[in-house]
């Protein structure tokens, strides 16, 4: 895929999601999509969280030399209140907001930037190019654990 089409594809996520939501029952957002899984609600809730982190990522990694990027337990932030029983829509909203932000940023990156890079303790050096493909991946993964937990039942 092209960057333009990786940035197409981070741009049209929220869309995709309030789509696939759009009607879901709150019995059905509180189904995991696997056994031991994730609910479609904590999914929700969990790319906000993510990808609000891998923006604030890009935005150092272009404005500052190697800077660390700080990991964080996913799992617990999870299983927080908010994120295993509060209402989807804030989520939704922070992900509209944050994806038209996010896909703006990267059509303004500068050629020679792409290469830059910030170190995650777990996975090393991380570029910008391959925050791009990993998130536009994420997205798609994570649509596809929300529609297999609807489909539950």
């Amino acid at each position: 895929m092209t960057r333009s089409d990786l940035i197409a594809k981070i741009e049209a996520l929220p869309a995709e999601l309030r789509r696939l939501v759009a009607g879901a029952s709150p019995e059905q957002l509180d189904r995991p999509y696997r056994s031991g899984g994730w609910s479609s609600r904590q999914v929700i809730h969990h790319l906000a969280d993510s990808h609000m982190h891998a923006y604030v990522r890009c935005r150092f990694i272009l404005l500052e030399n190697d800077p660390p990027l700080k990991p964080y337990d996913q799992d617990a932030w999870a299983a927080l209140p908010d994120a295993s029983h509060g209402p989807i829509e804030p989520s939704l909203a922070i992900l509209d907001g944050l994806h038209a932000r996010w896909a703006a940023f990267f059509r303004a990156v500068p050629e020679d930037a792409w290469s830059r890079k910030g170190y995650h303790p777990e996975y090393g050096a991380v570029t910008l190019e391959r925050l791009l493909e990993t998130y536009a991946a994420h997205g798609e993964k994570h649509l596809n654990h929300i529609r297999a937990g609807l489909a539950q039942g």
